[in-house]
């Protein structure tokens, strides 16, 4: 996990085993199965990301400024799934919410992403989620 704070964060509870949850989050988000160490994958035509798959976390990076981190972690009621998204624009970090109009929203627009996904995933597994409260 990244030392800096993240421009948006989100978390959920799904109640199923974290490797349970690890491995549906993997099949969600990478292509071809590939679940471990870095790797390049065209996300749309012509734009590609950056993954790294390391322990129970998955980063996707991608443009000049996007980070996206996803992690598992053993909660009592199961697992705890955070997302988080980094500004790591090397130049003209100031520039990114400027440049990204949409930025205008981006956090509400994340969590309902995610609220979205969550609630598949539970389906998808079988169980219970729940999107927690903001921090």
């Amino acid at each position: 996990m990244r030392k800096e704070k993240p421009i948006a964060e989100v978390t959920g509870i799904v109640e199923a085993p974290p490797t349970a949850v690890f491995d549906d989050l993997a099949g969600a988000l990478l292509p071809g199965g590939t679940r471990t160490g870095r790797f390049t994958v065209e996300d749309l035509p012509g734009h590609t990301s950056t993954v790294e798959v390391t322990g129970h976390t998955i980063s996707v990076q991608g443009g000049w400024w996007y980070r996206g981190e996803w992690s598992v972690e053993p909660h009592p009621r199961g697992a705890l799934l955070v997302h988080r998204v980094f500004n790591v624009a090397q130049r003209m970090r100031w520039g990114v919410p400027l440049a990204n109009r949409f930025f205008v929203g981006f956090a509400a627009d994340t969590r309902r992403g995610f609220a979205d996904n969550l609630v598949q995933m539970g389906h998808r597994l079988g169980c219970p989620v729940h999107l927690m409260a903001p921090r």
